[in-house]
């Protein structure tokens, strides 16, 4: 597997409230971000792997919705997540 339980408890305590909240919009979003890179990486060499494809756009989506949920709900911490992960609107 590409994301070892250690690695997932290392971004959540980078950037959610803990290890262990797993629940945090930051947290997800850091773990959404991950999965894009990756599948991005992936289909730079299997560009015919179309099913990889629709997960990314499902993936980009589920991040988009988090970031509006975050920008509505407190625009620092949306501003604070953007800045880390080198995310752009």
């Amino acid at each position: 597997m590409y994301l070892t339980k250690e690695g997932k408890e290392e971004l959540f305590e980078k950037h959610g409230k803990g290890k262990n909240d797993t629940g945090s919009a930051e947290g997800q979003i850091a773990l959404f971000t991950h999965r894009i890179n990756h599948l991005t990486g992936h289909l730079k060499n299997n560009r015919k792997d179309y099913n990889t494809e629709r997960s990314l756009v499902m993936l980009v989506g589920k991040r988009r919705s988090l970031l509006d949920y975050l920008i509505k709900k407190d625009v620092l911490r949306y501003r604070a997540i953007i800045k880390e992960l080198g995310i752009r609107k």
